[in-house]
């Protein structure tokens, strides 16, 4: 299937390794003008200059902190300027999850806060952002990465930060889609990204097995049993940017192999 996403340009956040730079390489494959953002320059250019390096095209790296609204707002102008304009936004950039979740009497304000600035509110600013753009040329995408946290127990403020992603971009698509721009979630679960080796360690540490049993054990979340693909992600998000999915909006996809046993319509 032709995609037909030859020349369009796209800003990726959270775009220097990980689900965001699987994105930004499937994009680039497509013929999609990537500019990829993130807070740390050294990893932005290591990846700009692989993704190059493998596929062409143009890929550029830009500095950005979404819980600041001035550099969202230099980095999108600095982009739709280099690229031409920007018709597809990818919204990934988090503070990273790992260990265990806070309990009721550790949950701590700063903690949530923390949270809901830079992901949430992140996400709402690069929004408001790129949202003139896009409404002048009629077009665009907005694809906001969330997490399966949405929709089960384990962590109250992930759940909390996740179910406010899907609630927001809700709402944005009712209020973007006359103006020819679409708005989605994409809920990862488990994902193999460069990540995962030390993960599988310390599990396999902590439980005292080997590395196979260790990533066995946590194949087990999910109904196809084994770990998704950061870049199975990627084929997703890709479609969701295209023109092919113009049907699809408001919506949610949950891209994590399968997780729990509920029944979602």
């Amino acid at each position: 299937m032709n995609l037909e996403l030859t020349g369009k340009k796209a800003l990726i956040t959270g775009g220097s390794r990980g689900i965001g730079k699987a994105i930004a390489r499937e994009l680039a494959l497509e013929g999609v003008d990537v500019a990829i953002a993130a807070r740390g320059m050294d990893a932005l250019n290591e990846t700009a200059r692989e993704l190059s390096a493998e596929i062409g095209g143009k890929i550029i790296p830009i500095a950005i902190d979404t819980g600041d609204e001035q550099s969202i707002r230099d980095a999108v102008n600095s982009v739709s300027t280099e690229l031409g304009g920007i018709d597809i936004l990818i919204n990934n950039a988090a503070i990273p999850g790992g260990g265990p979740a806070p309990t009721l009497e550790s949950i701590t304000l700063e903690a949530f806060d923390a949270d809901m600035h830079v992901k949430v509110m992140g996400y709402i600013r690069c929004a408001q952002a790129v949202a003139p753009i896009m409404r002048e040329s009629r077009w665009g995408r907005i694809i906001n990465i969330s997490g399966m946290a949405a929709r089960q127990v384990g962590s109250t403020i992930g759940s909390m930060r996740n179910v406010a992603v899907v609630a927001m971009a809700r709402n944005l698509a009712a209020e973007l889609g006359p103006d020819g721009i679409t708005v989605n979630v994409i809920h990862p679960g488990m994902t193999r990204t460069e990540r995962t080796p030390g993960m599988l360690e310390a599990r396999a540490k902590a439980d005292g097995t080997s590395l196979e049993e260790a990533e066995a054990a946590m194949s087990r979340g999910n109904n196809v049993g084994r770990i998704i693909d950061a870049r199975e992600i990627a084929y997703v998000a890709t479609f969701l940017a295209s023109p092919r999915s113009g049907a699809i909006t408001g919506d949610v996809i949950a891209a994590g192999g399968g997780v729990g046993n509920a029944i979602w319509y």
